[in-house]
C-alpha cells in the first residue's frame, strides 16, 4: 500500500511526468492506494478541483487514526525542530498517518526529509 503527499498529487493530476506519479498511476490501478487525511483536505481546498475528481479523490480508502496519534505527530514534529530543521504541522500530520498505517509516502515535497530522518525509517520516494 502507499500514499501520496499532495505535490505528487497535483502533479498526477497535472499529467506531469515522474517516477512518483508513475508509480502513483500504478498503485491507483491496482487499487494498492490510500489517501491520508490532510491530503484529502489539501486538495479537496482547491476550488478549481472538478467535482468529478473531487469524488474520485474522496473515494479512495482513508488512512484511520488510532489513538496516540495526535500526541505521536506533535513529538515527531517537535523532534524535527529540535534539531533546527524545517517541520509544517500538515507535513508532520501526513508523515504520522503513513508511519502509523506502514505505507510509503510518494511526494515530491523535500520538507520531508526531515521528517523522514527524525523518524528513522524511509517514508518517501522523490522523482
Amino acid at each position: 500500500m502507499i500514499a501520496a503527499g499532495t505535490s505528487t498529487w497535483v502533479a498526477y493530476l497535472e499529467g506531469a511526468p515522474g517516477k512518483d506519479t508513475e508509480l502513483l498511476r500504478r498503485a491507483l490501478r491496482d487499487k494498492l492506494t490510500v489517501m491520508a487525511p490532510v491530503v484529502l483536505s489539501e486538495l479537496l481546498g482547491d476550488p478549481k478541483l472538478p467535482s468529478q475528481v473531487a469524488a474520485s479523490l474522496a473515494g479512495l480508502p482513508l488512512i484511520q487514526t488510532t489513538a496516540g496519534y495526535w500526541q505521536r505527530a506533535g513529538l515527531l514534529r517537535a523532534k524535527v525542530l529540535a534539531r533546527g530543521r524545517r517541520a509544517r504541522l500538515g507535513d508532520a500530520l501526513i508523515a504520522q498517518s503513513c508511519i502509523d498505517e506502514g505505507v510509503l509516502l510518494l511526494t515530491r515535497d523535500r520538507d520531508f526529509r526531515a521528517l523522514e530522518t527524525a523518524a528513522g525509517i524511509d517514508l518517501l520516494i522523490e522523482y
